[in-house]
């Protein structure tokens, strides 16, 4: 008889626990998922990454954001969008993911347990119920803690899920806004703030720092931040939100006030300022664990917690929590969980920001490399000086390689434009396989095409060379 119920137990469907859970599987392990909502995909597919970029496209295609530079910038495919207009392709989307996730789950043999985790012992979890059942107690000799984030909330504020809300209760709004104040400009906070001014909402957005998306390239940054500026986005960078407060005036419902002094009204106020790991009812204390102030979990090289039977991957582990990355992170902490290993390119993970225009870059950027004291040279090129981009009416798009000047070998990719994160990858690939730039003169892309633009910056870094 085996000594324990499973070989491993996952709490958290997420895209982590997913990866987890199948690559378990596919070692011919006994696997569990046990998800406390009654459906699978965690906050990725119901309430973050799916639902946002289904927003996004929905808004693109809504507004006639691609079609700007051809028919003018008042050209739209709808007036006005609604709420109702975004919600039915998102939801069409999410229930899709949804379906293809418990199809995938149950083709590898994956037990999905509909109840609350929390620890026993470092190898029983207590489970409890969605359906009512009650509780009941399971062992395994390996555990996955994948159980994702909530938005982060200060408890001084009133959140009502309509004036003042967070990128959790965003699917939950009854009406676009006319004016809108975002507090934080990270990665989510910078994203919804393109997707409502793209909307014609007129957007505020707050944040402490210095710089907006430190570990992007600055000029990539600089040429988001004039495109959103010139769709009526205000930044206003060094505040410090001190106060959010409900008013009753119904068309400036929120008041926002900063350290400095500045008061600022809107209809909305989008409160995203990080997010806190979902660790609170885990009772990791009788797991021997213990979370930080974020809630999040420390783990080491493999992803394997102080206690080394227990494994933590996807956001609850911190940056950078991006579903791609754990996905990888899910994968490669079963296979070392199990005995087999994976080979990854750990340095050479991609970035996708869907702002409008979306970001993705891969590899150094010229501050890294600056501090570093690594000589490297640039090349640029710009969509509007391709076919491709004057066919899909681009004019912000932008690819920049950064390489070594001695070797030639590419250290970094950028991309500011249409289909970013799509066309990273190619620079992704040459840089795993330790190409140069010359790989990119050399090779012929199909015309026309976006990935001309490598070929265009290569050329203009062995031209810098010469200068």
């Amino acid at each position: 008889m085996p000594k324990f119920d499973f070989d491993m137990l996952i709490i958290g469907s997420g895209p982590a626990g997913q990866k987890a859970a199948i690559r378990a599987a596919q070692l011919e392990k006994r696997v569990a998922i046990i998800e406390k909502r009654g459906v699978v995909g965690g906050i990725c597919i119901n309430l973050g990454t799916i639902p946002s970029k289904t927003l996004r496209e929905a808004v693109v295609y809504l507004s006639g954001y691609r079609q700007h530079s051809v028919y003018g910038e008042s050209y739209s495919v709808k007036e006005r969008i609604t709420m109702e207009d975004l919600l039915t392709r998102t939801d069409h989307v999410i229930r899709t993911e949804i379906d293809i996730t418990r199809k995938q789950l149950r083709a590898n043999g994956v037990e999905l347990i509909n109840a609350e985790a929390s620890f026993a012992d470092p190898h029983t979890l207590i489970l409890r119920y969605i359906d009512g059942r009650g509780e009941s107690r399971v062992t395994a000799e390996k555990i996955v803690i994948a159980v994702g984030t909530t938005a982060t909330r200060d408890p001084n504020i009133q959140f009502d899920g309509q004036n003042i809300f967070t990128s959790d209760d965003l699917l939950g709004l009854n009406e676009v806004p006319r004016t809108l104040t975002v507090v934080g400009g990270g990665v989510i906070g910078i994203e919804y703030a393109c997707i409502f001014a793209l909307m014609g909402v007129r957007v505020t957005l707050i944040d402490k720092r210095e710089k907006l998306l430190s570990f992007v390239d600055e000029e990539i940054v600089d040429a988001l931040v004039y495109h959103l500026r010139q769709h009526q986005v205000t930044f206003r960078l060094e505040e410090t939100v001190s106060h959010v407060e409900k008013l009753d005036d119904k068309h400036e419902s929120v008041r926002i006030t900063t350290e400095s002094g500045k008061v600022l009204q809107a209809e909305k106020a989008l409160y995203s300022i990080g997010r806190t790991g979902a660790t609170a009812g885990l009772n990791l204390e009788a797991a021997g664990l213990t979370a930080n102030k974020r809630g999040q979990l420390d783990v080491g090289e493999n992803y394997q917690t102080p206690v080394d039977h227990i494994y933590a991957v996807g956001d609850i582990i911190g940056f950078p929590s991006l579903a791609s990355t754990s996905m990888e992170q899910g994968r490669l902490a079963a296979s070392h969980a199990f005995g087999k290993p994976l080979e990854t390119f750990p340095d050479l993970l991609p970035y996708g920001i869907y702002t409008i225009p979306e970001i993705s870059i891969v590899g150094k950027n010229e501050d890294e490399l600056t501090e570093a004291e690594v000589p490297y040279e640039i090349g640029k090129a710009y969509y509007r000086e391709t076919a491709r981009g004057q066919i899909i009416g681009d004019q912000v798009g932008m690819l920049k390689l950064i390489f070594h000047r001695e070797s030639k070998l590419v250290l970094g990719v950028s991309v500011i434009g249409e289909n970013a994160s799509e066309l990273v990858h190619i620079g992704q690939a040459v840089m795993a396989l330790g190409g140069t730039i010359d790989y990119f003169t050399r090779t012929v892309f199909n015309y026309p095409t976006l990935a001309e633009c490598y070929k265009n910056a290569a050329l203009d870094g062995l031209q810098r060379l010469c200068e």
